[in-house]
């Protein structure tokens, strides 16, 4: 039986080795698509995220935990959870695994000009259902913002207010798009890296880009998106100068 992957997720095929599996492990680390205090998603969901078999992420995981990036907790709320944001391994994880410049640039060109055209469409498209559950998941955003150790509850609520603006956009071609091109900037894996030092940034731009689509202003939401979905790049390409590269 095929495992389903996690909800909006769905498995990038890269490297499949040990080797490849902790790069990428190390690396998300380091961009911050997990960050210190967070458990790691269930064994079951990880491996169907990064698209390997159990055995090779058991071993990844080994190794990870080996190096002290990770600690492992027993019961029923344990887990492998992050220590270290940057280690030993990270300078040639990050080498290896993060895209050149010219790549990086041109994926965020790309990303970024859709998700201009996703938030100018839900501008002319969105109704008041629409205007409603885009209401609402940004205050779930603002909510998990307000314990902002918490990474994975703010990424949940920030994939649940896209996805509520895309669904605004009516196009579900879009929302495969845009999960694509995130997974391409970003090693492989469809997540938002979360940064506590630019919460509050978030905040107000996802603030500013549910006014703008809710009032119809589709140039402005535009413009919101434009700058709002440099985030993830701004964090891959600090990784990859902190690794000299």
């Amino acid at each position: 039986m095929t495992s389903t992957p996690p909800d909006g997720f769905e498995p990038v095929q890269v490297g499949r080795s040990v080797d490849a599996v902790l790069d990428r492990l190390v690396t998300a680390i380091a961009v911050g698509d997990f960050t210190p205090g967070e458990r790691l998603p269930p064994e079951r969901e990880l491996a169907v995220l990064l698209g390997v078999g159990r055995q090779t992420l058991r071993a990844a995981l080994a190794r990870l935990r080996d190096a002290g990036y990770v600690a492992t907790r027993r019961g029923r709320a344990g887990g492998a959870f992050v220590q270290e944001h940057w280690g030993p391994l990270s300078d040639g994880a990050v080498r290896r695994t993060v895209a050149g410049s010219a790549e990086l640039a041109a994926l965020s060109d790309a990303r970024c000009l859709l998700e201009s055209l996703i938030a100018r469409t839900a501008a002319e498209r969105r109704d008041h259902q629409d205007v409603e559950a885009m209401r609402v998941a940004l205050a779930a955003f603002v909510a998990a913002a307000r314990s902002p150790a918490d990474g994975a509850a703010i990424r949940r609520a920030d994939q649940e207010m896209h996805r509520a603006i895309i669904a605004a956009a009516g196009n579900a071609h879009l929302a495969r798009m845009s999960r694509d091109l995130l997974a391409q900037l970003n090693i492989g894996l469809p997540i938002e890296p979360y940064n506590a030092a630019l919460l509050q940034l978030s905040i107000e731009q996802h603030t500013a880009l549910v006014a703008a689509i809710e009032a119809g202003d589709a140039d402005g939401a535009a413009a919101v998106a434009r700058v709002h979905f440099t985030i993830t790049t701004d964090a891959v390409e600090r990784a990859a100068r902190r690794a000299g590269f």
